[in-house]
């Protein structure tokens, strides 16, 4: 089961059941400002991302980790070693703080789980074998996330 399913996907679904949760708040310019906070620091880090993988010329697929050319470990990835995922972590708290919805931050943890345990896991086995003791290494010192 693991691989099946595109990150941005997953993202879109859980939007989705965000927007129809119940809220019981209304939204209000604090709410709003943390959206924007966040969008911009998604937006930011996945184009830094996209950025590293373009000057290393491997792929961003996230179905098939084994077409990865390079491991990169430049730019972003000093600090996360998912900074693809962290941007829609992201984008999904922009949604959750654009709509004043606390609740939806219950979704916001099942999409982190859901992606380390059926995207991340999964590429790091494959990237473990590709690159042995280098992404060893390179795990040691990067967190998967940003904690």
């Amino acid at each position: 089961m693991e691989l099946k399913l595109p990150p941005p996907l997953v993202a879109l679904i859980c939007a989705m059941i965000i927007y129809f949760l119940p809220n019981y708040e209304e939204t209000n310019w604090v709410y709003r400002c943390f959206a924007v906070l966040c969008f911009s620091f998604g937006v930011v880090v996945d184009l830094c991302a996209l950025w590293a993988f373009w000057k290393n010329k491997t792929t961003i697929n996230p179905l098939d980790p084994n077409k990865t050319s390079a491991l990169t470990r430049e730019g972003i990835y000093r600090f996360t070693r998912n900074p693809m995922y962290l941007g829609l972590v992201c984008l999904l708290l922009t949604w959750t703080f654009w709509l004043g919805n606390a609740f939806a931050l219950l979704i916001v943890w099942g999409f982190i789980a859901y992606i380390t345990r059926f995207q991340i896991k999964p590429e790091e086995q494959i990237l473990a074998q590709k690159f042995g003791k280098i992404y060893q290494d390179y795990c040691q010192k990067v967190p998967r996330w940003l904690w």
